[in-house]
């Protein structure tokens, strides 16, 4: 019997991966989590919280503390991770064990058309930086994160992503 398929997205903030994620579950009928909502029932905690009370390196292990638990549980999911998951305590080498990592790769200006003014300031990330600043912070993230991003199993290019075009990807994965 085939193990259920456990499908984890990553990239940039504001590359889709919450939104996309939703639509694919949907469209499997798989269940769909949110690894920084699982953080913040799971704690009691706002990530904004974690970071101000008790700083990056906790909540980085907080993040892969809940991600082996997610990835170890249930089966038949998507999951949508934080920008920075896969780039910290081997979180990549257990996502590309546990499922289907899929790199969702959407270009910056359409990420800040995504984002706006309004989303920028709900995301402690980019509190209190206008567009330019949040521009060149995700251009920097882009330059650390990549590299990690690149080692998914799929990666989906372009400003429209569809979740058929990922089915097809899934499908051409699986038969080679």
């Amino acid at each position: 019997m085939r193990t259920p398929l456990k499908i984890i997205l990553v990239g940039l903030p504001g590359s889709g991966k919450t939104t996309f994620g939703k639509l694919l579950a949907k469209q499997l009928n798989f269940a769909f989590l949110d690894l920084d909502q699982v953080i913040e029932q799971e704690s009691g905690l706002s990530i904004g919280q974690i970071f101000e009370q008790d700083g990056e390196g906790r909540f980085r292990d907080l993040e892969s503390f809940y991600l082996k638990k997610v990835l170890d549980g249930i089966e038949g999911f998507v999951l949508s991770t934080g920008g920075g998951t896969p780039c910290f305590n081997e979180n990549m080498d257990l996502i590309n064990e546990k499922g289907v990592s899929v790199y969702l790769d959407v270009s910056l200006e359409e990420i800040m058309r995504r984002l706006g003014n309004d989303t920028l300031g709900k995301r402690p990330m980019f509190s209190g930086l206008g567009q330019g600043e949040a521009t060149l912070k995700l251009k920097s993230l882009l330059a650390e994160r990549e590299n990690y991003y690149l080692q998914s199993k799929i990666k989906l290019s372009g400003d429209d992503i569809s979740t058929e075009h990922l089915l097809s990807e899934l499908m051409g994965f699986f038969k080679s």
